[in-house]
């Protein structure tokens, strides 16, 4: 039975909203299994299957944000924190089985710079045309800020142990390396301490400051509220289809770098970590352009804080029980160096509160340097 015409303008409407764009690339993903079954060439099934991930992570988004606005704040907070990130962590569970530790040290390290310089200088750019600056709440992202600060500190730690005591550090051409058995259990402390503090920092922001982290004038809701059943088997539908499409990314990813003349690093700090994050960031960009800037801010500084101190750490744990040998928390010069600009930069653009579309601009030639420079290492 066709749709009814009053239901056909409606879908089409949403389809070419801001949150409904993504789901035009569903086609993609029955197309990703179908290339991966008949052997297709390595990248497109790459590029197949990394399209099929942005729709998946945008139901999967989407079914958190139902389920947390029924949970309240508290438990609504811990939802969206638990599948918030969900999709980079099926990514990079994958790339862990495979052995890709390097490729997920490099997608970890491109989703903070993603979300700092990418999405947060598009949504000051976009948002900012045609007005004189927008303002935000600078004390909650300044908060946020320094929680970066503080992964910056813990993250650069195991580095600095290996080059002073164990050599050097992994070349960015590099698939994985195994580190030290004192590398391993630094890079476990560290992942620990990082948890904690990512738990300390969900009591300030949910239960002790929660009026400060919960910025008023949200994107309106697109359609009917969805119920619990509802929400929860989409949940679950968009976690196996998010599994299924970054198993097939994965299983790609060496023999796409090798025949389209990228390598690993690059692929795995620009292309997964943009197609792992594509569908919050265009919500970002698309909330700044209605000049709600607390809102764009906060999922910018606050998924690259998720990841540093809650995603980075749990796979750390991870691989203790998957892949060949546990994920040591040694980033590569390149890595380093871009996560040390990329913070400084987030603690003084927060520290303005205000923001105008040629420091997004700035922030965006400054993310086309790195991806120059990871382009040639």
């Amino acid at each position: 039975m066709s749709a009814s015409p009053s239901k056909r303008p409606s879908l089409r409407r949403f389809l070419l909203s801001g949150q409904g764009w993504p789901y035009l690339l569903v086609p993609a993903i029955p197309v990703a299994i179908a290339l991966e079954v008949v052997h297709a060439p390595a990248p497109v099934i790459f590029f197949a299957a990394a399209a099929g991930v942005i729709p998946t992570a945008a139901l999967m988004g989407r079914a958190t944000e139902e389920l947390a606005a029924r949970s309240g704040p508290g438990i609504g907070g811990l939802l969206n924190v638990t599948f918030g990130n969900a999709p980079e962590l099926i990514i990079a569970f994958f790339a862990l089985n495979e052995g890709l530790q390097e490729v997920v040290k490099a997608s970890l390290i491109g989703s903070i710079l993603g979300n700092i310089l990418l999405v947060m200088g598009a949504a000051m750019l976009i948002g900012g045309l045609g007005r004189e600056r927008q303002t935000f709440d600078r004390t909650a992202a300044g908060a946020q800020s320094s929680m970066l600060l503080l992964a910056m500190v813990a993250l650069a730690m195991p580095a600095i142990y290996q080059l002073v005591v164990g050599g050097g550090l992994p070349s960015p051409t590099a698939e994985s390396r195994n580190f030290s058995s004192d590398i391993e259990h630094l890079s476990l402390a560290v992942a620990l301490i990082l948890l904690i503090s990512y738990a300390a920092g969900l009591w300030f922001s949910l239960k002790s400051h929660r009026d400060l982290f919960n910025p008023q004038g949200e994107e309106e809701h697109e359609g009917e509220p969805w119920s619990v059943r509802k929400a929860v088997l989409a949940l679950a539908g968009a976690g196996l289809a998010v599994g299924v499409m970054s198993e097939i990314l994965v299983g790609s990813i060496s023999e796409t770098a090798e025949k389209v003349g990228l390598s690993e690093f690059f692929i795995g700090v620009i292309v997964v970590a943009i197609v792992g994050n594509a569908a919050e960031h265009w919500v970002a960009v698309y909330v700044a352009a209605k000049n709600k800037m607390d809102l764009a801010v906060n999922i910018a500084i606050g998924s690259s804080a998720q990841i540093a101190l809650f995603v980075a750490p749990a796979l750390v744990l991870l691989s203790f029980f998957v892949g060949p040998f546990p994920l040591s928390l040694v980033f590569n010069g390149f890595e380093l160096a871009a996560i040390f600009f990329a913070v400084l930069i987030a603690i003084h653009v927060t520290s303005e509160g205000e923001s105008h579309w040629y420091e997004g601009l700035q922030l965006l030639a400054v993310y086309a340097v790195l991806g120059v420079a990871f382009f040639y290492a």
